[in-house]
């Protein structure tokens, strides 16, 4: 593909942002808020109105994109648990004290829900927003309003639920496509990365070696992460043909993440021999050219199109200049440089065969396995029920979700007392609102937003001033604020900034609805000074019964030793080479999507802890070799596993099967922990003849099994000495 300018780059980048799944999930809330607001508005007047939109507003946070099945059940208890609250808060309005004293714990309840992650996190903020813009609410003189306004808030926080599941349910096929190209997206930059790395060793390449391994394990991270989220819309109910083709696909680029990996085997060794510069050149390139492909693949999906099918490389590929591969090897001790050149141009030439297939799905020309989807189907698939075991297993003095909800509590607390201690103290619910938005479970988390918080309140005040001293028609702003609500919740997560400044126009548009005065009832600088109290009581409690990620990476380590270790006794397992079913393929792939998943969160603690203090950091150098080594002894066992499965017939079971069951037996007592002879010895036995294998696909393949085999021994043992000096400075 020709290089595009700075300005095509950034007109297609907006363009997927504003074709991806968040920005379709903001919009969905935003219309929802509309809907429901402005029908309540022309039956009931705009007070009733204001108090339904906060009702849509609490319930906004956990509506993400995800399965049909299970979504109203997963929205509910953000109402269940936010109403009462609400109601509470109306009540105690006259009583500053008692209502601190339901401020405080209803902040340590709101936080455990923390226990869940990803899916409690949004509860948190939804019963959080129930309390804070009941603050927001006019004191009212007696119960029976209170009740009104109740009553308005379920009107509205009812309704929601009922759009919100309607409205994921109508958009799942859209869902279905966006998942995928956001996943493709994920993997077309991995392998831009990783096309870096055949770069021919040079001088230079030593200094950018460590950010580069650093940035390809971020983006593995990233992609294992955004491939859960896929599998969990792509692989529910794929019974029509479109479901199944994309449910493929996804199966497709797990596929090719594997090749990507194992490609990076064998490279630093050919890099080390001179003479194969113009071969690392040509792959990177190759490489670079089937990301552009894959990207074009993403961009046809979002827009709808038939992505255009490419001429395949395989041509280029074979006509690569090796060397002499018989002649090149060392004394048939090892495989040529030659050899390992053609092995990575194999694994490369998987990779383009791969995209072929995923545009002749994509085009409908090729008629989906479904077999293999329905393997996948419900397995990968993350449950949707909620469970009372996380909550049951945090009640130790060192869970992160305990210290991060008595954290959260007094915060607030604080937050409250001075608020009311302010000259402006009727708008204390802005400090609070502050906390909840910028205080995170990390310091890493809570530093990124404390800044975006304190810059998105400065422009958000100024845009919500000038509407409101504008006199801007009630019409208008309705449909500001239902802007605004879109692109709070759409960037959430992906672009805090842009979420702060619409969060603060929303805010404070919907106060001033509340409250129906004629004139403006903020002022600008009450607001800044604020937000600047709120983040700083944020930043400063986020020392308070800290959960540096040095505490957690012991637990992180562990589960990926573990992890690891499961994984190593699926991929040798003998009992498969004699299976008649897909019983060894679908352990394989939930041992694979486990080590997958705990080095992804291993990953993510580690680029957390380097906004703590360097004193609480983990030991990163370790750490990062850990990681290297992980993910270099995934390929290798991948690499086996692959050829166990799919060339059975060109092993020499003779030679492989007490191989096979030693180093599934070394890496496990290695990786527990466990003394045992390592299996160099026993491998050696076997004799490798290297100078008579022109091809490593070619023939018999035990020579190449077994040198997996004897690479994937020493990995191990690296990898447990790294991660017991990890824990032991941990």
């Amino acid at each position: 593909m020709q290089s595009q300018s700075h300005f095509e780059r950034y007109m297609r980048d907006a363009l997927r942002i504003a074709l991806s799944h968040y920005v379709t999930n903001g919009l969905s809330a935003a219309l929802g808020l509309l809907l429901i607001s402005g029908s309540v508005h022309l039956l009931l007047g705009a007070f009733a109105a204001a108090a339904a939109s906060v009702g849509v507003v609490v319930c906004i946070p956990p509506d993400q994109p995800a399965p049909k099945r299970g979504k109203f059940w997963q929205l509910l208890p953000a109402f269940v648990i936010g109403l009462p609250l609400f109601y509470a808060v109306q009540v105690l309005h006259a009583a500053p004290i008692l209502l601190g004293l339901l401020l405080v714990p209803a902040s340590f309840l709101a936080f455990l829900a923390g226990a869940w992650g990803k899916r409690g996190l949004p509860i948190s903020i939804s019963v959080m927003f129930a309390m804070v813009f009941s603050l927001a609410v006019p004191d009212h003189a007696n119960s029976a309003t209170n009740l009104a306004t109740c009553l308005y808030f379920t009107l509205g926080a009812v309704s929601y639920l009922v759009w919100a599941t309607l409205a994921n349910a109508a958009l799942n096929a859209r869902y279905r496509v966006q998942m995928l190209a956001d996943t493709l997206l994920a993997l077309a930059r991995l392998m831009r990365t990783q096309a870096q790395q055949f770069t021919p060793a040079t001088v230079t390449d030593e200094v950018s070696k460590t950010p580069l391994i650093g940035t390809l394990l971020q983006q593995q991270a990233a992609l294992a992460d955004q491939l859960q989220t896929a599998r969990d819309i792509l692989l529910e109910s794929p019974h029509t043909t479109r479901r199944q083709q994309l449910a493929n696909m996804l199966m497709l680029v797990l596929e090719m993440r594997d090749h990507l990996l194992v490609c990076e085997l064998d490279l630093d060794t050919l890099k080390s021999h001179p003479g194969h510069e113009p071969v690392l050149h040509t792959l990177r390139d190759i490489l670079k050219a089937l990301a552009d492909e894959i990207e074009a693949l993403a961009d046809a999906l979002l827009l709808g199109r038939a992505p255009l099918l490419f001429e395949s490389r395989r041509s280029q590929l074979t006509s690569l200049a090796w060397g002499n591969a018989n002649t090149d090897a060392a004394a048939d001790t090892a495989p040529s440089p030659a050899i390992l050149a053609l092995g990575i141009s194999s694994r490369i030439g998987y990779m383009n065969d791969d995209s072929l297939r995923l545009i002749r799905l994509a085009r409908g020309d090729l008629e989906p396995d479904v077999s293999l989807v329905r393997t996948n189907w419900q397995l990968f698939v993350s449950p949707t029920v909620w469970s009372w075991q996380p909550l049951q297993s945090m009640w130790h003095w060192n869970a992160p979700p305990l210290r991060h909800a008595i954290r959260a509590a007094l915060a607030i607390g604080t937050a409250y007392a001075i608020s009311l201690a302010l000259p402006w103290g009727t708008h204390d619910y802005w400090i609070l609102l502050t906390i909840v938005v910028v205080l995170r479970g990390s310091l890493a988390q809570t530093l990124e937003r404390r800044n975006s918080r304190a810059i998105g309140t400065l422009i958000g005040c100024v845009l919500a001033g000038l509407l409101l001293y504008a006199h801007t028609p009630p019409w208008l702003v309705l449909l500001v604020v239902t802007l605004a609500q879109a692109f709070a919740h759409a960037f959430a997560v992906k672009k805090y900034l842009v979420t702060a400044v619409a969060a603060t126009v929303l805010g404070l548009l919907q106060v001033q609805m509340l409250n129906a005065g004629p004139s403006p009832v903020f002022d600008v600088a009450e607001r800044l000074l604020d937000t600047l109290i709120g983040v700083t009581l944020a930043w400063a409690f986020s020392y308070v019964l800290p959960s540096w990620e040095r505490s957690q990476i012991a637990a992180l380590v562990a589960r990926t030793l573990a992890a690891q270790a499961r994984h190593a006794r699926v991929a040798l397992g003998l009992w498969q080479l004699q299976a008649v079913d897909n019983a060894p393929e679908i352990q394989w792939r939930l041992a694979r999507r486990e080590a997958y998943d705990s080095l992804s969160a291993l990953v993510q603690a580690t680029q957390r802890s380097l906004s703590e203090p360097r004193a609480m950091r983990p030991p990163l150098a370790p750490l990062g070799r850990l990681l290297a080594y992980s993910y270099q002894l995934l390929a290798q066992l991948t690499t086996v596993k692959t050829m166990l499965l799919q060339r059975r017939g060109r092993l020499t079971h003779e030679q492989i099967d007490q191989p096979l069951k030693l180093t599934a037996q070394t890496i496990d007592a290695s990786l527990g922990g466990r003394d045992m002879p390592s299996l160099a010895a026993t491998h050696a036995v076997v004799p490798v003849e290297w100078s008579g294998l022109s091809d490593p696909f070619d023939g018999d393949l035990s020579p190449w099994l077994l040198r997996r085999l004897q690479l994937a021994d020493s990995i191990a043992l690296q990898l447990r000495a790294n991660a017991d000096q990890v824990v032991r400075s941990s």
